[in-house]
């Protein structure tokens, strides 16, 4: 270990001269009381620098124990530099003193690697099972979940695990098992379990709940359920592990009937069984649980409010949307710290619905902004057309030296597009750079299709021309966008020329020769549209089916070419019919109508 020159402790413990006299005043016990005192509080700055002053005075610094204690008092600050210090200064070092310093070193990301260090120089005789632990669960809790499992197998060797030295304990397990659950590793998993049962250690409820929870987030569902059919106690935790693994596993019946074997479902099931009917699909189910929830008097958590608001946005539902709104309202949900998680998930959901009215009120009351925010607002601009407000959002965010993204610029780049904003698009495009974000092959695109849709198509395509050196096959993006606009301007000599590419980077995308079958038909060219469309046979594609939908009255209903199955299929058709009738009535021909 590194000496530090200078103590890194307040001046009043560095000060303090010894005093034999001192020292008979004063027990090892009292000081020891005052330490535990000062670390139980984390005191460190107040109560712990008087009580080092204190060790210093009465000169009990070489008390081995009291040492240790410092050590580990000091591992409460942020920078283990203090440790290290007192650590040093140990006349005598035994496993405690190593692993008062493992916690300090293990607390933060940026010394994980002198942790690793100092657990392979330990002395043998210092490093166990608490040790391991301190470092296996750091790494775990720091995203190194490899690294863990590697620590975790060198336990193994060293204390020949699974044999009558029982060298694992609880923590060993759910650290192992938190690792084993971040990277989806069902067969090292497998093999903490069966160290468990060969040790023949008690399985408490925290560890089953830890290896039930991996389970399920490594695909073996079946497993979590065997092992949490075993358990003859089961908390909060071990349900919502339960349910939460069938959704993932998209076993929506399975989730439901745990659910329902609780004996007191909580918010947190509630949430883990409407959110995992959103993320599958069922935004439907999801909101009749929220309104289940809310009528037997439990306070969703935010987590449950934002996948209310999430199915809302996906299904397009803003009246069930504004309901969900009027319920935080009321509850003043909103000014708690989940402020921005949930107003964030409002402005998504507006904006999807095509209510940019209310997301930008939703975004003008907020008292804090993170980087969503900014977002969300720019890209819902954008995906409603309204490209000049886009571009205003996106200007104000540099004025409040707010630094776009990624995503910001795909956003502001489409707003120019569908705007026809040319020379603000090629602007922004060029100083994505100056804020320290790298073009990608959709902020291009995005550009060609401003181009495309300005009719600059030759410009276009000798741009695109010249990212082929760049990008590679990341140009498929823009060369779709061109042949897009080569469709809205009629230019069947570009778009033969963009079709050719796009057929040899995507030979498989149906889409791009229904493009060019359109192209040649809106031009007459009916020979070749027919060989479009035969190539296309001749391959084995087919062009997918197109839907649209409504809502009324809070339900969805979608429509689909020649379908039949809709509970009000006769209504609807009969309807179609006065429209047709009232469109030939007018001077229309239906059949052109309907396919032009």
């Amino acid at each position: 270990m590194r000496r530090l020159l200078t103590p890194p402790w307040p001046a009043a413990a560095a000060a303090a001269p010894a005093s034999a006299a001192a020292a008979s005043a004063v027990t090892v016990e009292a000081v020891l009381a005052l330490l535990e005192r000062a670390i139980s509080a984390g005191d460190v700055r107040r109560l712990g620098a008087a009580v080092h002053a204190l060790l210093v005075k009465t000169a009990l610094t070489h008390h081995t124990l009291l040492s240790n204690r410092l050590v580990a008092l000091y591992a409460l600050l942020p920078t283990p530099a203090a440790s290290l210090a007192a650590f040093d200064d140990l006349p005598h070092k035994n496993a405690h003193s190593y692993n008062s310093l493992l916690a300090a070193l293990a607390r933060g990301r940026g010394t994980l690697p002198d942790a690793l260090r100092l657990l392979d120089g330990m002395p043998p005789a210092s490093r166990n099972v608490v040790s391991y632990n301190t470092v296996i669960s750091s790494l775990a809790r720091h995203g190194r979940e490899s690294e863990a499992l590697r620590v975790f197998a060198q336990l193994a060797r060293d204390r020949g695990l699974g044999q009558q030295q029982v060298a694992i304990d609880r923590f060993t397990v759910v650290s192992a098992a938190s690792a084993c659950a971040g990277l989806r590793d069902a067969r090292h998993l497998r093999e903490l379990h069966g160290a468990v049962v060969v040790s023949g250690m008690e399985v408490t409820v925290i560890m089953a709940n830890a290896m039930v929870d991996a389970y399920s987030k490594a695909g073996r569902v079946e497993d979590a359920r065997g092992l949490f059919d075993q358990m003859t106690i089961r908390d909060s935790v071990s349900w919502t592990s339960m349910i939460a693994g069938y959704c993932r596993a998209s076993m929506l019946d399975d989730a439901v009937q745990v659910f329902d074997m609780m004996p007191a479902q909580d918010a947190i099931a509630w949430t883990a069984l409407i959110s995992g009917h959103e993320q599958n699909g069922e935004e439907e189910i999801a909101l009749e649980l929220f309104e289940r929830m809310t009528g037997e008097g439990v306070v969703p958590t935010p987590f449950a409010l934002v996948s209310c608001l999430g199915a809302c946005a996906k299904v397009g539902l803003v009246a069930r949307g504004k309901e969900v709104h009027g319920f935080i309202l009321r509850r003043s949900i909103g000014s708690d710290p989940f402020n921005v998680f949930i107003h964030n998930a409002l402005i998504d959901m507006y904006s999807k619905c095509g209510d940019m009215v209310a997301a930008m009120a939703v975004f003008d009351r907020m008292l804090e902004r993170d980087i969503i925010s900014w977002n969300s607002m720019v890209t819902g601009f954008s995906h409603n057309g309204q490209g000049k407000q886009s571009l205003a959002v996106f200007e104000r965010m540099l004025k409040d030296e707010v630094q776009p993204t990624y995503v910001t610029f795909l956003a502001v780049l489409t707003a120019c597009s569908h705007a026809g904003l040319v020379s603000d698009g090629r602007r922004i495009l060029e100083s994505m750079q100056d804020h320290g974000v790298e073009p990608r092959a959709e902020h291009y695109a995005a550009f060609i299709d401003a181009l495309g849709r300005n009719h600059q198509l030759e410009e276009a395509s000798e741009f695109i021309k010249g990212l082929s050196s760049k990008i590679g096959l990341g140009t498929t993006g823009s060369w779709g966008a061109l042949l897009g606009a080569c469709h809205v301007h009629g230019n069947i000599e570009i778009a033969e020329e963009v079709a050719e590419a796009l057929f040899q980077l995507e030979p498989e995308n149906s889409g791009r020769y229904v493009m060019l079958s359109n192209i040649y038909s809106a031009a007459g060219q009916w020979d070749d549209a027919r060989q479009v469309r035969a190539l296309m046979k001749g391959k084995g594609l087919r062009k997918d089916q197109a839907y649209s939908w409504i809502e009324v009255q809070r339900a969805k209903h979608m429509f689909v070419a020649d379908d039949t199955s809709h509970h009000e299929a006769n209504e609807i058709y009969e309807m179609l019919d006065k429209l047709f009738h009232h469109m030939f009535i007018i001077g229309g021909n239906v059949e052109e109508l309907i396919v032009g």
